[in-house]
């Protein structure tokens, strides 16, 4: 996120890293990186630096069942997941009012954008980390939760579609973003029964379930004088392999057929489409629900609005 959440004051959030993780905070500097999360960068009284990652989710149970298969990732030898510190209570994350806090180590290297592989061997150190992350023992999924294919705040869509005036009085982009769906309503119809289409067509095929990553895009990896590293494992899901390899696909079936070679299992495109399209459905649902919501025209409301534009207006 751009900027930092109300209602969590930095002095409150270093007392909170002090009294959770046994860590004296000299500061804290906000990190306006990544969308959806909110980041600091920590420097405590000897010198050392830390990242924290603060979310308000909807599922608080999920996202911590999430990073405690990253930590179980990490301690069966999975050196390339940078999984969260435990607290000093063991618990991956810690709750503070709506907020869930996660402390990670610093890490120091190269990091990427969204959407920006900077060519073959980057995609093919993402994939073998993708690899290495679905052959993991079965017990690194004890805590991972099941796909269940929702579309997180899905019904926020179809009340919109319904009562396209009930948010008018929210914010700035109350109308806009209504006005959007309107125009978009078929297109944004057809791609929603698509979407239950395949989830059917999914549940009827033979079970091919591994952990996943759930977002391992360029954004999400770093390169250290160490090796490779995959951050961000708030979306830790057992779901089929495609939930991860379409987004290092460079579009030539390079990666669906290195992956096959090296696994045995076959990409199945229909699933690959559902997991583009569930992407896609995801944006514009957190989006639509920001704005049935008061706000105020921030920055980050204006970033979503532009996702939401950009994604609505390139439904089929």
């Amino acid at each position: 996120m751009l900027t930092p959440p109300a209602g969590l004051p930095e002095d409150a959030l270093g007392v909170l890293i002090g009294r959770e993780w046994g860590i004296p905070v000299k500061s804290l500097d906000y990190r306006p990186v990544g969308f959806g999360s909110h980041h600091w960068e920590v420097t405590d009284t000897a010198g050392f630096r830390w990242f924290v990652n603060v979310d308000e989710p909807a599922d608080p149970a999920k996202l911590d069942a999430s990073l405690r298969a990253a930590a179980d990732l990490y301690a069966t030898g999975h050196a390339f997941v940078v999984a969260p510190i435990p607290a000093l209570s063991g618990a991956s994350t810690v709750r503070h009012e709506s907020f869930t806090i996660a402390l990670y180590p610093f890490v120091e290297g190269a990091s990427f954008d969204w959407n920006a592989f900077t060519g073959p061997a980057h995609r093919q150190a993402t994939l073998d980390m993708i690899i290495r992350l679905h052959t993991a023992p079965p017990i690194a999924r004890r805590h991972a939760r099941v796909d269940d294919f929702a579309v997180p705040y899905r019904d926020e869509v179809e009340q919109a579609l319904r009562a396209p005036a009930e948010s008018a009085g929210c914010g700035p982009y109350a109308v806009p973003a209504a006005d959007l769906l309107e125009e978009y309503r078929r297109p944004l119809q057809r791609v929603l029964a698509r979407y239950d289409e395949l989830v059917l067509q999914s549940r009827t095929e033979p079970v091919r379930a591994v952990l996943t990553h759930g977002e391992p895009h360029s954004g999400n990896t770093m390169r250290t004088p160490t090796g490779w590293r995959l951050i961000d494992w708030d979306t830790v899901l057992v779901s089929p392999p495609e939930r991860d390899l379409w987004l290092i696909e460079p579009g030539d079936g390079s990666i669906f057929a290195a992956y096959a070679e090296a696994t045995g299992v076959l990409v199945r495109p229909s699933t690959i489409m559902l997991f583009q399209l569930r992407w896609a459905l995801s944006d514009i649902a957190v989006e639509v629900r920001r704005f049935r919501r008061p706000h105020t025209g921030t920055q980050d409301e204006a970033e979503g609005y532009e996702i939401l534009r950009s994604v609505v207006t390139s439904l089929e």
